[in-house]
């Protein structure tokens, strides 16, 4: 069983910047890859970056060279750096955990992002 719990979002001007975190607890987190997933109303949750337990990432066209996912293995934390933000970057993102070996998968809440003016 694993916890999530996010932290971070709020409303930001377009060109700005947010550090969102998510804190993981109740398994041994170095055996999850984590991802954060966005969603906005009347779509499907889609994935936005993605780190393996073993520190390879994965981008969303959309975010490459503006969003920088990490983790910290001894802090059972990931985040999130986002910069340069757009209106279209505006949703909830969650935090997933996905266990490398059953791919058994666990969500945080979601924090929300706003970017407008």
């Amino acid at each position: 069983q694993v916890q999530l719990v996010e932290s971070g979002g709020g409303l930001v001007q377009p060109g700005g910047s947010l550090r969102l975190s998510c804190a993981a607890s109740g398994s041994i987190f170095r055996l999850y890859a984590m991802g954060w997933y966005r969603q906005v109303p009347g779509k499907q949750r889609e994935l936005v970056a993605a780190i393996s337990s073993g520190g390879s990432t994965t981008y969303a066209d959309s975010v490459k060279g503006r969003f920088t996912v990490s983790r910290d293995n001894a802090k059972n934390m990931v985040y999130l750096q986002t910069n340069n933000l757009k209106s279209e970057d505006t949703g909830v993102y969650y935090c997933n955990a996905r266990h490398i070996a059953s791919a058994y998968e666990y969500w945080g809440q979601g924090t929300q992002v706003t970017v407008s003016s």
